[in-house]
């Protein structure tokens, strides 16, 4: 669950810490007070879009940090996913500046979308237009296949290859539909591709040795000449093993006087000794230094055929001859077209077959899944005071993809009488929040997310459709983590924990900040909720009754 959330620098914000709780986490808060900058954060904390505007005009960076304490299903689930948690823990952080930032995960940095990644796994968030996404059928199916995800995602594994083939071969088909003389041309192309390779005759390595002697060869004249300039300088004229010589014998003259003398006449000796045998060696070089305008103008021109063979055919010798059985492949085919043809056919029918009979299964699981996440959906659709709506998942075919052949659509009658119809025709923008919620009660009982966030879920609705809301969201709080922003005190009464958002302004400054609430605060809040500017003693004992009531 998230532990903790950090934030610093941003929006109305300058710093603050929230430690959040197991259960139900209200947050309440006059409007405009910036209830919502709270969920911004976490959203930029899990790798959310920046908004430049957020960060506040004070010439310091904003800060965002969410800490998640975890549990052994979400620490297997993330490892899964090739995430190290550390200590039970996972730390997401944000360090954003002129609207840049660096993403840390456990202090390692890494790119945003790798949050985001791992913000999926561990939480699901309902924002505030969440609702409109029911009206786009493509998302029905998604739901419903989260719902039978456990069942399905072996089939769709096993289907994904297989689609993969099906899309290969058909495309095959289609590039072999070909007349004649198309025919004739593509003969032509190939076997000049296959002749020029083998004509060719490469090595393998051969153009990296060619590449080693061309450049020695290329660079022999300099050599040359450089060779030449050192015993031109070291032994021509009055040379230095001359003087070598010259200086050995002065000091033989007085190593007589000077015991110290006859080292130095070692010494020089040694090094007379290292260049005349230097001298040798550099003769010995520049001997064997040859040049062969032929063999040069040879290597250049084997280059020369090679690289043009890379440019037309890749990058490497083996890639040049991976072109050659690709063509000689081609040829086959095309020599023998008729019966190529004729065997892809034979090949899609077989590869059709067998996705057909995946799709089928995928589809088996969903019938059932859609008639079990019917009968759920409409009991809870009657908890939100949806007393006599009908609700059914419609299934239909399509063309084959990576997910089946199936597309998925939502029907509902919210009054006795009234037809079945898309649920984008039927229900306004209240009804939507309630049926979200409706959908995310059910689908939480199918999944292993432990922490679900909500803002402004109760848009659109008072009176017993808010206490119903409530009792709901209350429901799916048990042994989860549910963090909601509420105007509603039917649900604020609800909390396990509750948390205050308040404004306050200075001469040059305005500044959002947050705490969480004592039992006696609470009252005071829900009072205010009831009662707005003007909270009377009625007030204030409804509003405790109000939250004994929620006990």
């Amino acid at each position: 669950m998230l532990y903790s959330l950090r934030v610093e620098n941003l929006a109305l914000i300058e710093k603050e810490e929230i430690e959040f709780t197991e259960g139900l986490n209200v947050l309440t808060g006059e409007t405009g007070a910036g209830k919502s900058i709270i969920l911004g954060a976490l959203s930029l904390a899990l790798g959310g879009k920046i908004d430049k505007g957020m960060v506040r005009d004070t010439g310091r960076d904003a800060y965002v940090e969410a800490i998640f304490s975890l549990d052994e299903t979400e620490e297997k689930r993330l490892r899964e996913a090739d995430f190290e948690p550390e200590d039970g823990q996972l730390i997401f952080s944000r360090k954003i500046k002129e609207g840049k930032s660096q993403a840390r995960l456990n202090g390692e940095t890494v790119p945003a979308a790798r949050l985001k990644k791992a913000g999926d796994l561990l939480l699901d968030i309902y924002g505030q237009n969440e609702h409109q996404s029911l009206s786009d059928p493509k998302k029905h199916l998604r739901l419903l296949d989260e719902f039978v995800k456990k069942d399905l995602d072996p089939v769709l594994e096993e289907l994904a290859p297989v689609y993969k083939e099906y899309i290969s071969i058909k495309k095959s088909i289609e590039e072999a539909d070909i007349d004649e003389a198309q025919q004739k041309r593509d003969i032509s192309y190939y076997s000049h591709v296959s002749e020029e390779i083998e004509e060719a005759d490469l090595k393998p390595g051969e153009d990296e040795e060619l590449e080693a002697t061309y450049k020695k060869m290329a660079g022999s004249e300099k050599v040359a000449k450089n060779l030449s300039e050192v015993q031109n300088l070291l032994f021509e004229g009055e040379d230095v093993l001359s003087r070598i010589g010259e200086s050995q014998r002065s000091l033989a003259a007085i190593s007589d006087y000077d015991e110290s003398v006859e080292d130095l006449g070692k010494t020089l000796s040694d090094a007379y000794d290292i260049l005349e045998s230097f001298s040798h060696e550099l003769v010995s070089t520049a001997e064997n230094l040859t040049f062969d305008p032929a063999e040069f103008d040879q290597v250049t021109r084997r280059l020369d055929l090679i690289n043009d063979l890379k440019q037309k055919y890749g990058r490497t010798i083996e890639d040049i001859y991976k072109s050659k059985e690709e063509a000689d492949e081609k040829l086959e085919q095309l020599n023998d077209h008729e019966n190529y043809v004729a065997g892809l056919k034979k090949k899609l029918e077989d590869t059709s077959k067998a996705l057909n009979k995946l799709c089928e299964k995928a589809e088996d699981i969903r019938k059932k899944g859609a008639e079990a996440l019917s009968e759920k959906v409409k009991e809870s659709l009657k908890n939100l005071n949806f007393l006599k709506a009908d609700f059914e998942v419609e299934l239909t075919r399509t063309s084959y993809s990576f997910s089946g052949f199936n597309e998925g659509q939502f029907m509902i009658s919210t009054n006795p009488g009234e037809p079945m119809k898309p649920l984008s025709q039927v229900a306004s923008g209240g009804e939507m929040s309630r049926i979200m919620l409706a959908l995310k009660t059910v689908l939480a009982s199918a999944d292993d997310i432990k922490t679900m966030i909500f803002d402004e879920i109760d848009t659109g609705i008072s009176g017993r459709t808010a206490s119903a809301v409530a009792r709901e969201l209350k429901k799916v709080s048990v042994g989860r983590q549910v963090i909601l922003i509420t105007h509603l005190p039917q649900i604020a009464a609800l909390s396990d924990r509750h948390f205050l958002i308040e404004k306050s302004a200075t001469s040059d400054s305005t500044v959002s900040s947050i705490r969480p609430l004592s039992e006696d605060e609470i009252i005071d809040e829900l009072a205010r909720m009831l009662g707005g500017d003007v909270i009377t003693d009625a007030v204030r004992e409804s509003a405790r009754q109000l939250r004994e009531g929620a006990k």
